[in-house]
Formats: structure tokens, sequence, C-alpha cells
């Protein structure tokens, strides 16, 4: 099964731990590996066969808006969802944007992620796993063990059928959200005015059996903070050196 073909890209956040990175720009503009943190999903999504993609503003909005004008001509065309006002968190940013997104299921993607695939394209196997009829979102998960820069005690429980269950405090979970999923946009229509996040409205979905995760596999990084940054990097050029041998 095919990946729609939009995405929401959330590139609105404030970068506070990436200081001082982002002392002078939002932190989707920072680089990693050679590459700008937006640059690395909108590639990605591209790859994945995205054709538009809503990406929301807030932080040296300007600057976004430039560097995506920039774009032009590259996969995938750009709207803009404009929180200059009020920055609107995970949940009131996908809400805002709904009118933008269309009709159907969407990609819903950070900007602070990045990864070496495994032998299956990440995202393909997420669009793999979706199913609307079982399912209103499906979050990209990994293993905590291949994941570098994300929560070490875990998010999730992940069952055999794509089920899966978030921790109760004190708990340690195997899997991690790694900051794409595909998901319904109606699942936020009745959330409330202004910043809210998604993860309540996941945990809701949870309990009804209406969210699934899958695992794809691959090395997972947050980009989260300067020393993450680094990490990052170091792992990225020693995938391009592995590739090229």
């Amino acid at each position: 099964m095919s990946g729609p073909a939009t995405a929401m890209v959330l590139a609105a956040g404030l970068g506070t731990r990436m200081r001082p990175l982002t002392d002078d720009r939002p932190k989707a503009l920072v680089e990693v590996g050679g590459k700008l943190l937006i640059d690395h999903m909108l590639d990605r999504l591209a790859e994945a066969g995205v054709e538009r993609a809503v990406v929301n503003v807030h932080y040296f909005a300007e600057q976004v808006e430039q560097h995506l004008a920039g774009r032009a001509g590259r996969p995938p065309a750009i709207a803009l969802s404009d929180e200059r006002a009020q920055l609107l968190e995970t949940g009131g940013g996908l809400k805002k944007a709904i009118p933008l997104l269309g009709e159907g299921p969407v990609w819903v993607a950070n900007i602070d992620s990045v990864w070496v695939p495994g032998d299956v394209p990440a995202l393909d196997a997420v669009a793999q796993g979706w199913d609307p009829g079982r399912m209103d979102v499906c979050l990209m998960l990994a293993p905590t063990a291949t994941s570098l820069g994300f929560h070490d005690t875990g998010d999730v429980f992940l069952e055999a059928d794509g089920r899966l269950r978030f921790k109760e405090p004190g708990e340690i979970a195997p899997y991690v959200y790694v900051g794409v999923h595909i998901a319904d946009p109606k699942v936020v229509a009745d959330g409330p005015e202004g910043a809210f996040s998604l993860l309540p409205v996941w945990k809701a979905l949870a309990e009804r059996g209406r969210i699934r995760g899958v695992a794809p596999p691959g090395l997972w990084m947050h980009v989260g903070d300067p020393t993450a940054r680094r990490v990052a990097e170091a792992r990225l050029a020693e995938a391009e050196r592995a590739a090229a041998r």
C-alpha cells in the first residue's frame, strides 16, 4: 500500500535545547552532516512519494520561509502554516493546518530525526503498515537499542499485531517514537483551541485500539542538542563510508 501524498512537517519549535546553535536560526535550519535538518526530512518524504508538504513556522519564521522558497522546483511542493502569532505545539499545529492538508491521511513529521536506513526504506514500511480500517494513527517506532538521543526508558510496548500500549509511570518500554507517523487529521479536529500536544490524543486512541506502530530496521537519531548533533554527524559519516566500500 502506498503512503499519503501529503505531509505535515512540524518546524515551528523554539529549539531551546539546541542553543547556542539556535540563537540566530530555527532548529529546522541547523546543519547535520552537510544538510539542513528540514531538508533531511523533506527529502525523505519526497523519496516516499510525498508530493506536497505543509510546513508550520513560528521561531525565525522568515528564515524558514526564505529557505523553502529556495527549494522551488524540488519536491515536495511547499505550503506554509503560519504560527507566528502563537506556537501551537504538535496537536494544535496539526489542527490549524487541516484546511491546508485536504482530505485523507497525511504524514506528520518532526524535523529533528535523522536515520540510517536498513534493508527496507523506513517510510515505505510505515506506509505498508497503514490500514485506515483498523487505525487512525500509525507511528514509526524503533527499539531503544537501535536509537540514539531518544528516551532511554522508551515510550511504548508493541504487540505482535502492531497494537501498542504507552508505558505507565515507572515502567521501561522497549520502543521509542522516532518522529514520523501517518494520521487521519480528523483525530485532532475536535481538540481544544490553541496549543495542545498529540500525546493525549494518542493515548485515547490506544485505549480504543485505533493506534498502531511499525518498527522498520535502521539506526535512529534524535538531534535535540549540540552533543546529539555531533553524534548524528559521526554516525551518518560512518554510514557513508561503509556504503562507499
